[in-house]
């Protein structure tokens, strides 16, 4: 639906800047684009703000100009280690108040009492009421940690926020700096051996790991996102459209591998093996992979063993883990039983409200089943850490690397849980640019920055801490988000949305805190337009980038030279959107994108620019040496490899499908039904399916494999 584009007011854009939505932008075109009253007033409309009309402008923007005077203490305050912060107080004018700081259990405890700053303010009548502001310094000595800031006075009320004290930056380990670290990707799913249920799982995730590690030198392995999908009805292929970030999608679970499966009577055991038998034989079909097939088979045999007794360790380690999870696991093991129950049909709508007296009705009602689905958690966490463990043991320095996606199916668990911080009146996109120009609408409702501050990032923090629990490293996908992101107001196209602005120091901060915690790298995915300094800050932070060979050109299309790329990033030949190194330079990408309909220009003219671009690269590697006059794909590929290894960069990552030949793309942007997006099983350049079993025998594996070990 196209709006009138009618240039917002001035009164507009203020109002706009003081909720961190963007008015304008500079386009791919080079072009400055000013966003129109209609965007802006939706923009506005799903943060909660009423712009409708001149005059609620002005009550809108009085309100949020009294907004921090309304309350005693900011919601949350995040600083960084080594250096202080001031903070506001308001309390009724002349009121005296006190201010101290309950240090984190976990950074040794304590209280410690804060001074009052000579600062005078003006102060301000709120609501009737003449507010007085007190300025108070926070040390810059508070050790990494999440601390409550408390109030003491006539008129403070007893108010308390957290405050955050996080890294200056993230370490990296002097042995990565010593030496670095190559890793192998992996479409996990696509992963499949003999003893896989239709689909790639964590018992194949810790082979791959274990042989990759003892077999090739390799440090880690990053996977796609294992997020939760839908647990009953057709299941979301897109590991990157969840229905949460936090928790994980059981389908990746070894059912023969949770304990109590190996005492199950044998009539119980019959059926876990019936259960199996269908999907078994699908491992070694060429097909997309089945998820709706491996998962009912799977869920079928997982309530059998949920049902057998667990030994009082066992269920003393469960009990922990719930704890240690809490009220998010709960809550989300609930949406799981309701989303069972009105699979079919629409949801009635007192479910859809968590507070309900029907969801409370079922909370009791469907006991056993939100027991079963917490277990699952369980069972997928046990089999992670393993997977972890595996890894570490084999002689990675990393081990698993996981992969957090950009945002949630919008009619998911986390919307349905966290609605509170996530905005139900827009979604996330991208503005028009060269190869989407109409713009782009992800369908994923985006964190409220407000509100999240409001929430002192606790639900951003609880997600982050149970993806860390067994992660050696973290990829953020589309790492501008923490930044600005794409809001495209419902009703609107997606070229007609506005960038709404997220306090970044706050969100890297806490991502950085909570990664140290863990142990574990963070890697930004920054491809794309991306602000210089933006990467310049994530550098400053510690967090590592993203280098993509064919993405890293000068403006005249030829290849920057390897010794010219970042040291603090992850750099790689390819990347899940890109075909697999062997379909792109046979052109496939061309090919599939004219089949599909996808391209804005004449087939033959994006032909001919591909073919310039791989001619160039393959000039630029003969002329260091790299390859010869008459090349195989195989060396053609090792070559391109040998490229990126002459890159300064920290981690080389080598996508698993490059090192089996395969030539299929997973996924293919711009489609959704019309290509087997997520679903193409791990295969060699004839197509031929390649299980995790023979990967160690795989010839052109071994090669390239050789070829990352400077071999």
């Amino acid at each position: 639906m196209s709006h009138e584009a009618v240039e917002p007011s001035d009164a507009l854009r203020r109002l706009a800047a003081a909720y961190g939505v963007t008015p304008d932008y500079w386009g791919h075109d080079g072009l400055h684009h000013v966003a129109s009253e209609a965007t802006l007033t939706g923009v506005l409309a799903a943060l909660g703000v009423d712009a409708s009309s001149p005059e609620r402008v002005a009550v809108a923007t009085a309100h949020v100009e009294d907004m921090p005077w309304r309350s005693v203490l900011p919601p949350v305050v995040v600083l960084r280690a080594g250096r202080h912060a001031h903070v506001p107080v308001h309390v009724t004018h002349g009121d005296p108040v006190r201010l101290w700081v309950e240090i984190d259990p976990e950074a040794g405890g304590g209280r410690r009492d804060l001074a009052q700053v000579d600062e005078y303010v003006e102060p301000r009548v709120v609501d009737g009421r003449t507010v007085g502001r007190a300025t108070f310094t926070l040390p810059g000595d508070l050790p990494l940690g999440w601390h409550e800031l408390h109030a003491d006075g006539p008129s403070a009320g007893g108010a308390h926020s957290p405050v955050v004290v996080t890294p200056e930056r993230l370490t990296v380990p002097a042995d990565l700096e010593r030496r670095r670290a190559w890793g192998v990707m992996a479409q996990l799913y696509s992963v499949r051996s003999r003893a896989s249920w239709g689909i790639g799982d964590l018992a194949d995730l810790a082979e791959l790991a274990a042989l990759a590690g003892r077999r090739a030198g390799a440090d880690f392995v990053l996977v796609n996102p294992l997020h939760a999908a839908e647990p009953a009805g057709p299941m979301t292929p897109s590991p990157y459209l969840p229905t949460t970030r936090r928790f994980v999608n059981p389908v990746y679970i070894r059912v023969e591998d949770v304990h109590e499966a190996a005492y199950l009577p044998a009539a119980d055991r019959a059926l876990v093996e019936w259960a199996a038998e269908p999907v078994l034989a699908l491992d070694e079909d060429a097909g997309p992979v089945d998820r709706d097939a491996a998962w009912t088979a799977k869920r079928a045999a997982l309530e059998v063993v949920f049902a057998a007794p667990r030994s009082a360790a066992r269920q003393d380690a469960y009990e922990v883990y719930c704890a240690e999870e809490g009220v998010g696991l709960d809550t989300f093991a609930l949406w799981c039983a309701l989303a069972e129950r009105y699979a079919i049909g629409p949801w009635p709508q007192a479910a859809l409200d968590p507070s309900s007296d029907l969801v409370a009705a079922a909370r009791v009602e469907l006991a056993e089943r939100i027991e079963f689905y917490r277990w699952l958690q369980w069972v997928a966490d046990t089999q992670l850490a393993a997977a972890q463990r595996e890894a570490l043991e084999s002689g990675m320095r990393i081990g698993i690397m996981h992969d957090l996606a950009v945002g949630v199916h919008a009619e998911g668990a986390d919307v349905w849980a966290l609605g509170h911080v996530l905005s139900s009146g827009a979604t996330v996109g991208a503005p028009p640019d060269m190869y989407n120009q109409q713009g782009q609408d992800w369908s994923q409702p985006p964190w409220r920055p407000d509100a999240l501050a409001r929430a002192a990032y606790r639900p951003y923090r609880d997600m982050l801490r149970t993806i860390l629990r067994h992660a050696g490293a973290l990829r953020i996908d589309h790492v501008i988000g923490l930044f600005r992101l794409w809001w495209v107001p419902t009703g609107h196209s997606a070229a007609e949305g506005a960038y709404v602005r997220y306090d970044h120091e706050a969100l890297v901060g806490i991502l950085a805190l909570e990664a140290q915690r863990a142990g574990a790298l963070v890697i930004g995915e920054d491809l794309g337009t991306v602000e210089p300094w933006v990467r310049d800050y994530l550098t400053e932070r510690g967090i590592l980038g993203t280098s993509v060979l064919w993405f890293e050109q000068h403006a005249t299309g030829e290849p920057i030279a390897p010794e010219q790329l970042r040291h603090l990033a992850l750099g790689t030949v390819t990347t899940h959107d890109l075909p697999p190194t062997a379909g792109y330079l046979a052109g496939e990408h061309v090919t599939l994108r004219a089949r599909l309909g996808l391209l804005t220009e004449p087939v033959e003219v994006v032909r001919r620019a591909a073919e310039a671009e791989r001619d160039r690269m393959l000039a630029a590697l003969r002329h260091r040496g790299l390859l010869g006059d008459d090349p195989s794909e195989r060396e053609i590929v090792e070559a391109l490899h040998r490229w990126v290894l002459a890159s300064p960069a920290l981690l080389v990552g080598v996508s698993l499908a490059d090192m089996v030949g395969e030539r299929r793309a997973q996924n293919q942007p711009g489609t959704d039904r019309e290509y087997p997006n997520w679903k193409v099983p791990l295969a060699d350049g004839s197509g031929r399916v390649v299980l995790a079993d023979d990967l160690f025998d795989n010839a052109r594996l071994t090669s390239l494999a050789a070829v990352m070990m400077g071999r």
